[in-house]
């Protein structure tokens, strides 16, 4: 046989040690897994790597972009068009090519029909990896699965030496980032989502906006510093489209428009005064619609825009009660879906709605545009689907399914539910036909951080591949290899004992790992409720909070110190981010924990003075000048706010980060002022040998607990 040229004549080898591959189950851990994989081990190979693509521009950009990351894992990675002897060759080859032709047919594969799109067939050994397939999607998603079989977290690396045939389960999966309740992220931070969604084979992005794209027509509703500009967008547009990524924006143009409706310019177009929702009877209610979606036509290119339409409970309670009373609330709010559709309708665009309120009509359903597509949103089930998706898909309207990774209103995800909601809604989503997955993060309550949601993002982009049910156990052992570039499990099992914190919180109080516990006075009325429940597992969910922090520990100190390692832990502002929300967690149990002792050493000290002997001893225990539990609660407040602080300048603009930096001023003076309430009582009683009562201290009477 002749080759074209000596890199043909060598590529062929790879497949001489595939039916000689040996059984010992080794897993490579890859997100997703693939479609299929051999069974393989791990091989050592030189540290210096060269790779070699297509003449397509877009075949030699994923070329560059793994060249790219290999380098910052330690390797000496290049683009070249003749390798040099000596170096891991890496060859990104289409398949109608005679290289691309050879090397299916000498290892037996083919690439089939369903991976034509982006699918693609991987061979890898000890000398070389091919990518071959027909897209240049494909090629790009080969190269990331090359990525992730290489190792570097050794003394020298090593690859996984398989034979991988794979393709995606679902055409469109995708990641929405709220980017209209607090926290923007910066361009830059923007750029390295991008690069992460695609390396783990996501190809949607989806900003969510109410107010913070720059609309040049409407001026006023974005805040100073608080919104995307056009030329931002289309920046990031341009970015994206080299990783194959489609950013589809959503705007809000039903409910959720509050941040406009406050202004009195709008007020005719208020639902209710000053309220959330936009009036259908209102003519300008439409005409601002249709000026917001020229502005995005001129800037996304996508094919498909997301105009929201979720939540508009206060439909029928204000300008529209009557009609609503005539027609009812089904008929007003799908008509005006329609009137929306109708009036942005451009050629070649599918809108996207969210599917909450039209499902509860499905009578109605059927005269929907059967060009639009329906998103059904569930955040906390792990089954029953049907119930979201039966109305559109019986009404032969397309569906995309939108799981959660929960953390809004949270001091860390809780990822145990997200977790199971991905697994459930995906995959009753690809039984029932749905063609795409828009896994979603919000910040309801302002506080949230991108950087602690990456579990639960991951998680998505393997289940929108990976056929069928995605199995949480693999998920969770492959995480912190994956992504963090971590071989010791450590973060792993950080990643559960936070889950397992959320758990035994929700379990015993009013709820899991809230902001609302974080910041909530234990002294309070509801405090004191709080702190009732939570009072017999405050402990536990302490403990379980610090063993992660201490497990981290242990993942940066074991590459850190492994001689000769070529790379170091990576997503290092993750990885704060996770110890953040950790240390969060861990500071609720101490806040409530400590209220109740300030309580028994309090009353301990009333007691002392009754019987005439000196409280000093107690009452340095809650308010001494160092080591007291007050003091505690303020450093906590203080060194809460310090971490918050970095980790949210590490993704986000300054915009909106000083209202949540304030809480925290507020909750390390609620402590300093009882530090100086408690010092005052030590000194009265120096001066009178009187202590005030509990309820003049502003502390309950609780059953007391033994310090």
């Amino acid at each position: 046989m002749r080759f074209s040229s000596p890199i043909a004549a060598g590529v062929l080898l790879l497949c001489a040690p595939l039916a000689a591959l040996t059984a010992q189950g080794v897993d490579p851990h890859l997100i997703p897994k693939p479609r299929e994989i051999s069974e393989g081990s791990y091989v050592a190979i030189p540290r210096t790597v060269s790779i070699t693509a297509s003449g397509a521009a877009e075949d030699r950009f994923a070329a560059g972009d793994l060249a790219s990351t290999l380098r910052d894992r330690g390797l000496s990675a290049s683009v070249v068009a003749n390798p040099a002897a000596g170096t891991y060759r890496v060859l990104l080859v289409r398949a109608d090519t005679p290289l691309g032709t050879q090397v299916l047919a000498a290892a037996g594969l083919t690439l089939g029909d369903e991976q034509r799109a982006e699918g693609y067939v991987l061979v890898t050994n000890e000398d070389r990896a091919v990518v071959i397939a027909a897209s240049a999607a494909g090629i790009f998603y080969g190269a990331q699965t090359v990525k992730q079989l290489m190792r570097t977290d050794g003394t020298e690396p090593r690859i996984y030496s398989a034979a991988i045939r794979d393709w995606p389960a679902m055409r469109w999966r995708g990641m929405q980032d709220d980017l209209s309740r607090g926290p923007l992220p910066t361009l830059e931070y923007q750029k390295s989502q991008i690069r992460t969604f695609a390396a783990y084979k996501l190809n949607v992005y989806s900003p969510y906006y109410e107010h913070t794209f720059e609309y040049k027509s409407h001026p006023i509703m974005a805040p100073p510093g608080g919104a995307m500009t056009q030329e931002e967008v289309a920046e990031l547009i341009a970015y994206a489209t080299q990783f194959h990524i489609d950013v589809v924006p959503e705007q809000e143009a039903f409910g959720h428009l509050h941040h406009m409706l406050k202004y009195d310019i709008y007020g005719q177009l208020a639902e209710t005064p000053h309220g959330h929702v936009l009036a259908p009877g209102q003519p300008g209610s439409l005409e601002v619609i249709k000026q917001w979606f020229a502005e995005i036509d001129s800037v996304f290119p996508s094919r498909f825009v997301h105009i929201g339409a979720d939540e508009t409970f206060e439909l029928g309670r204000g300008q529209t009660r009557e009609r609503v009373q005539k027609d009812s609330l089904g008929v007003v709010y799908m008509d005006f879906l329609k009137e929306i559709e109708a009036a942005i309708r451009r050629p070649g665009k599918r809108y996207l709605f969210w599917g909450d309120i039209a499902q509860a009509s499905p009578q109605l359903v059927s005269s929907l545009p059967k060009s639009m597509v329906a998103v059904a949103w569930n955040y906390w089930s792990f089954s029953g689907f049907e119930r979201s998706l039966k109305p559109f898909t019986d009404a032969g309207i397309d569906t995309w399914v939108a799981p959660g990774v929960n953390n809004w209103n949270r001091v860390y995800p809780n990822n145990d539910v997200a977790l199971r909601n991905i697994q459930g809604f995906v995959r009753d989503g690809q039984r029932l036909g749905a063609t795409g997955m828009l896994n979603t993060n919000w910040d309801d309550d302002g506080e949230g951080l991108f950087n602690q949601t990456w579990y639960g993002v991951l998680f998505g982009a393997a289940a929108s591949w990976q056929q069928g049910e995605t199995v949480i156990p693999a998920f969770a052992a492959s995480f912190g290899l994956q992504f963090h570039g971590d071989p010791t499990g450590n973060i792993n099992a950080a990643q559960v004992k936070l889950s397992q914190a959320h758990a035994l919180l929700a379990k015993a109080g009013p709820s899991d790992a809230t902001n609302i516990l974080y910041w909530l006075d234990p002294f309070s009325t509801e405090g004191q409720v709080a702190g009732h429940q939570l009072r017999g597992a405050t402990r536990d969910a302490r403990v379980l909070a610090e063993s992660a922090l201490v497990l981290t520990a242990h993942a940066r100190r074991a590459l850190a110190a492994r001689a000769g390692s070529l790379g170091a832990l990576r997503e290092r502002d993750a990885l704060d981010a996770m110890e953040m929300g950790a240390r969060r967690i861990d500071f609720i149990g101490m806040k409530f924990q400590f209220a109740d002792e300030i309580v028994s050493h309090y009353a301990a000290a009333l007691d002392s003075v009754a019987k005439g002997a000196n409280p000093t001893r107690e009452l340095v225990e809650i308010a001494s000048q160092i080591n007291s539990r007050t003091q505690d609660l303020r450093d906590g407040y203080v060194l809460g706010r310090e971490l918050y602080e970095r980790s949210w300048r590490a993704e986000n603009r300054p915009y909106w980060l000083y209202n949540v930096l304030n809480r925290y001023d507020i909750g390390a003076q609620t402590w300093i002022r009882r530090i100086d309430q408690f010092n005052q009582a030590r000194a009265e009683y120096n001066r009178t040998r009187r202590l005030p009562s509990m309820e003049a201290m502003g502390l309950p009477r609780l059953p007391p607990i033994t310090p």
